[in-house]
């Protein structure tokens, strides 16, 4: 909604009532009694940001080519039907990410194969010939569903989450699934699979998906499968993985949390639970490098995608497709413009090089990798 907001921090700040602050979530932090020099010095922050955002808004339905003629497809995410229009309003190329348990929250039961198929037909309608990414049903961890029960688990984000409730459950995902290939002659449609760590677990969800299907009498060859890479051994073995689907998309909240063991909602440590840690970094390299190999497209949908800091690094990584909230879609793509993806990789590099995040930031800032992005 294009409001500034902070979350990782502990409960006390709710209780600062009556205090001047100033937030600045470019950089992270809320400054309490700030002065007039700071204030002005936001201000003119914000002015500028304005005016960028005004730029970029102005240009927002041409492509994302770098200067060096690389083009990035810029996607968006999206959780409600009504998103797809906003977004298509915006200069979004694609849906990158469709949550579709939107569908199934907030409701005392779960949604009717003719209700989902409606659902997604209506998205697909709205984007006409832009390609839309459904992941399917992506409940447990921090996302409990009242009708879905699940076990209790001393870790949740370590049990039944994603691609293994579907296939705990397969009576809710084969229903997803008859409901996504009825509505794909509506459209360009995607299937993307979550929170998978294996090639067993890919295998059998495309089993489901073949019979489905072949009940449904139901061509499958122009539907493009995918998996979420947001399990470092899905990233450590995507040479594997990408034999068995058409595209990866990266989940960069998950990775980082798996990767750097930090829940990424703790109070104390989400600060330092940073997608830029090179330890991450690494494994989106790995990730698109193996995909490359194999003829196959990387999107990233998490939060990295539409961090300005992030975007120079992911582009010079060989990302494919940054799929980033919608109000964003046309400063990613004014920024992507700026760029020079051969700059980029070096830059890349550099930052996969660093000791931690912290450095990484640094090295994003710094007028010398700043003038080097455009070549």
């Amino acid at each position: 909604m294009g409001i500034a907001a902070m979350a990782g921090v502990e409960d006390k700040v709710l209780s600062l009532h009556g205090q001047s602050a100033l937030l600045d979530t470019s950089k992270g932090y809320l400054l309490l009694a700030p002065t007039e020099e700071e204030i002005s010095e936001l201000a003119q922050q914000q002015q500028a940001s304005d005016q960028l955002a005004a730029l970029a808004m102005a240009a927002k339905d041409e492509h994302a080519v770098t200067l060096d003629g690389v083009q990035i497809e810029i996607a968006g995410n999206i959780a409600k039907v009504k998103e797809a229009e906003k977004l298509v309003a915006m200069g979004g190329e694609a849906v990158g990410l469709l949550r579709s348990e939107f569908l199934y929250q907030d409701q005392a039961s779960a949604p009717s194969e003719d209700e989902q198929e409606q659902a997604y037909r209506q998205v697909l309608t709205t984007l006409g010939e832009r390609p839309l990414v459904v992941r399917t049903l992506d409940v447990g961890g921090d996302k409990p569903l009242s009708y879905l029960p699940l076990p209790k688990e001393d870790n949740p984000f370590l049990g039944e989450r994603g691609i293994r409730v579907g296939l705990d459950k397969p009576a809710v995902l084969r229903q997803q699934i008859r409901a996504l290939l009825k509505a794909a002659n509506a459209g360009r449609l995607r299937i993307m699979f979550p929170m998978v760590a294996s090639l067993f677990e890919l295998k059998l969800a495309k089993q489901v998906l073949r019979e489905e299907a072949e009940k449904l009498a139901i061509d499958i060859s122009s539907i493009e499968i995918g998996i979420m890479i947001e399990v470092p051994s899905a990233a450590v073995m995507a040479d594997v993985l990408a034999e068995h689907v058409d595209f990866f998309s990266i989940g960069t909240n998950d990775l980082t949390q798996y990767t750097l063991a930090i829940d990424r909602g703790h109070p104390k440590l989400a600060a330092i639970a940073d997608g830029l840690h090179p330890a991450v970094l690494r494994l989106i390299d790995m990730t698109t490098k193996a995909a490359h190999a194999k003829g196959k497209w990387v999107g990233v949908c998490g939060g990295l995608a539409g961090e300005k800091d992030a975007v120079p690094i992911l582009v010079g990584l060989g990302i494919d497709e940054l799929s980033v909230s919608v109000p964003s879609i046309p400063q990613v793509k004014y920024q992507v413009r700026q760029l020079s993806q051969q700059a980029c990789k070096q830059v890349a590099a550099k930052a996969m090089a660093c000791a931690d995040a912290k450095d990484v930031r640094h090295l994003m800032r710094d007028e010398n990798t700043l003038l080097a992005l455009k070549g």
